[in-house]
C-alpha cells in the first residue's frame, strides 16, 4: 500500500504527559501521526487541528472518494477499497493496514462508521496503536441504549418508562406496551441517527412495527435487539457535550438543543437551549456528568435527553464519539474539542475544572445535506455545480465538497455546516439569516433554502419549537432557488441575448472571429469551457 502523497514532517509538541496514577492505561508516548478513519467535512475538520499541533495527518479513501477534499486536506492518503462502505470505511482490516503502511501511531475515528465500534477501538489498541476516543468498555457500557438505560437508573437520572430486557416477539411487545400505555415507542438497543424508531400507537399495529425495526437494525447496525419506552409527545431534544479524563474527571461543556429534526434526524442545532433557566441547565448538566461517571467515561461524548413540557428530563442515551454539531460548543467556548480529544489520548488531564466552563453569547449550527425538502428530504446524488461560501464575523463553514466535485450515493448525504455566533441568540440569528442568504450550492438539492425558510418562522425566532416542528409546519414550498442563483440565471439569460443577436461567438475554425481584433472578453469563454490567450497588461 503506498501513500497517495507526502509533505515534509512538520515539528512535532513537545508537551509531555504527567506522571499520575491513572484509572486505567495511559499512552505515554506523544502522538506524531494520526490515521483519520473517516472522510468528508470531519475528516478536514481533524486534518486542521492535527495540522496546528504539529502532527502529521493521514487520511483514507475509497475509489469513490478518490479525488474528494479530504484525500487533499491531509499530508498523506490511502486507499481503502471499493466505493460501498462496507468493504472501504467499515472494512477495519483495511483501516489498520493502511495505519500501518503510514507509519501512523494513533486513529482518529470521526463520527459515524467505526466511531462507537468497541470490536474496532479494541483492535486499535491491540495494534498498538492508541484510539482517539473512549474506551472500549466505556462504549460497550454506554453505546448501547439498553446498558446506557441501566446505569442511568442505578446512577439515579430519569428515564422514560419502559423495558429493562430486549424483546423478541409480539406477545412479548403487547404485554409491555399495555403496561407502558400506548403510544410507545419500538427502539434498537444498538440505534443511533434515528435510524431502528418506530411510533407505534395500537396493539394491531405492534407486530408489523417489530418485524420492520428488527429489518432495519439489523441490516444497520448488525444487531436486531429491539426494547420499547413510552412515547413522548412533542418534547425538546437537548444533549450535554462532556469531556473525561483518564483519572476519573468528567465535566460538561454546556448544552445544545436538536429539536428541530426530520425524521428523527438533526438539522439544526443551538446552545445555548432557548427552552432552559440556569437552574434547569444546572440540573441537565449534573444529569449527564453522573451517566459519564457510571459508565468510566473518558475522552468526549455527548449524553441526549428529552424533555417534556413541564421541564421535566428524560435520559436518552449516550454518544461515545464527537458529534456532527460539536462546532457549536467550540464557538461559544472559544474551545477546540479535537484538540482535547488528542491531549486525552496522550494520557494528559483535562485542561479545564467545571466552574471554568463559561459559555459565551450563542452559536447555531444548520447542517447542509444533500436531500430535497420539497420531497420529503429524500437524499440526493450529483455534481455540486458552483460552491460559494459565507464569511465574515462569527462565521465558520465545515464543508467536505467543492465545485465540479461529487455528491456519491454510498455514504451519508451531509455535505457540511454552516455554524455561526453572536453575542446574543437575536445576533446570531441576523448572523445566520446574512450567512444564509450568502452561501450558493447549485447543481444538487439541498437543505439551504429549508434553513431559509425556517429563520422566517415565529416559533423558531422566539424559541418556542419543538421536535414535532418540522413535521408538522414545513409543508414545501416548491421549487425555487436562492438570490444568487438568480443572479447567476439573470446574467446566463443576457449572456445568451447578446450571443444571439451577434451570431456565433466562435467562427468554424474555433478563432475569436466576430470583429477579427476584438478579443472576446475572459468571462464569455469561461462559459464555453475555452480559454482566452493571456497577454501581459
Amino acid at each position: 500500500m503506498t501513500p497517495r502523497s507526502k509533505k515534509p514532517s512538520r515539528a512535532v509538541s513537545s508537551r509531555r504527559s504527567r506522571a499520575v496514577r491513572p484509572s486505567r492505561a495511559v499512552p505515554t508516548r506523544p502522538i506524531r501521526k494520526v490515521l483519520i478513519a473517516n472522510r468528508s467535512e470531519i475528516a478536514i475538520r481533524v486534518c486542521r487541528t492535527l495540522r496546528e499541533m504539529g502532527i502529521r495527518s493521514v487520511a483514507i479513501y475509497s475509489e469513490a472518494d478518490q479525488d474528494a477534499p479530504h484525500v487533499f486536506a491531509a499530508d498523506e492518503a490511502l486507499p481503502v477499497g471499493p466505493a460501498p462502505a462496507a468493504q472501504s470505511y467499515l472494512h477495519a482490516e483495511r483501516i489498520l493496514e493502511a495505519a500501518r503502511a503510514a507509519g501512523a501511531d494513533a486513529i482518529h475515528p470521526g463520527y459515524g462508521f467505526l466511531s462507537e465500534s468497541a470490536a474496532f477501538a479494541e483492535q486499535v489498541e491491540k495494534a498498538g496503536l492508541i484510539w482517539i476516543g473512549p474506551s472500549p468498555s466505556a462504549i460497550r457500557a454506554l453505546g448501547d441504549k439498553l446498558s446506557a438505560r441501566a446505569l442511568a437508573l442505578r446512577a439515579g437520572v430519569p428515564v422514560l418508562p419502559g423495558t429493562e430486557t430486549p424483546l423478541s416477539n409480539a406477545s412479548e411487545l403487547r404485554k409491555a406496551a399495555d403496561r407502558i400505555g400506548y403510544p410507545v415507542a419500538l427502539k434498537a438497543a444498538a440505534g443511533g441517527g434515528g435510524k431502528g424508531l418506530r411510533r407505534v400507537t395500537s396493539a394491531e399495529e405492534l407486530e408489523q412495527a417489530l418485524r420492520l425495526t428488527q429489518g432495519e437494525a439489523r441490516n444497520a447496525f448488525g444487531d436486531d435487539r429491539i426494547y420499547l419506552e413510552r412515547w413522548l409527545e412533542r418534547p425538546r431534544h437537548i444533549e450535554v457535550q462532556l469531556l473525561g479524563d483518564a483519572r476519573g474527571t468528567v465535566i460538561a461543556l454546556g448544552e445544545r438543543d436538536c429539536s428541530i429534526q426530520r425524521r428523527h434526524q438533526k438539522l439544526v442545532e443551538e446552545t445555548p437551549s432557548p427552552a432552559l433557566d440556569d437552574a434547569r441547565r444546572k440540573e441537565l448538566w449534573a444529569h449527564a456528568v453522573k451517566v459519564a461517571r457510571a459508565g468510566g467515561y473518558t475522552n468526549a461524548g455527548t449524553a441526549e435527553f428529552l424533555m417534556d413540557r413541564s421541564g421535566k428530563f428524560y435520559f436518552l442515551e449516550v454518544n461515545a464519539r464527537l458529534q456532527v454539531e460539536h462546532p457549536v460548543t467550540e464557538m461559544a467556548l472559544g474551545l477546540d474539542l479535537v484538540r482535547e480529544q488528542i491531549r486525552l489520548a496522550q494520557g494528559e488531564p483535562l485542561s479545564m475544572a467545571q466552574h471554568e466552563v463559561l459559555p459565551r453569547g450563542a452559536s447555531i449550527e444548520f447542517r447542509i445535506y444533500a436531500e430535497d425538502p420539497e420531497g420529503g428530504f429524500l437524499p440526493q446524488a450529483g455534481t455540486v455545480r458552483r460552491l460559494s461560501l459565507p464569511q465574515g464575523p462569527g462565521v465558520r463553514c465545515d464543508v467536505g465538497i467543492r465545485s465540479g466535485g461529487q455528491v456519491p450515493i454510498h455514504y451519508d448525504p451531509l455535505m457540511g455546516k454552516i455554524i455561526v455566533w453572536g453575542d446574543s441568540r437575536e445576533s446570531a440569528l441576523a448572523r445566520a439569516a446574512r450567512a444564509l442568504d450568502e452561501c450558493v450550492l447549485s447543481g444538487i438539492p439541498n437543505t439551504l433554502r429549508f434553513h431559509r425558510w425556517l429563520l422566517e418562522q415565529k416559533a423558531f425566532l422566539s424559541g418556542a419549537y419543538d421536535t414535532a416542528f418540522v413535521a408538522q409546519e414545513y409543508k414545501g414550498q416548491g421549487p425555487s432557488e436562492s438570490p444568487q442563483e438568480h443572479e447567476d440565471a439573470a446574467i446566463l439569460a443576457a449572456l445568451h441575448l447578446h450571443n444571439a443577436s451577434r451570431g456565433p461567438l466562435f467562427s468554424d475554425s474555433g478563432d475569436p472571429a466576430r470583429n477579427g481584433d476584438v478579443e472576446p472578453s475572459r468571462w464569455r469563454l469561461a462559459q464555453t469551457g475555452l480559454r482566452a490567450p493571456w497577454r501581459p497588461r
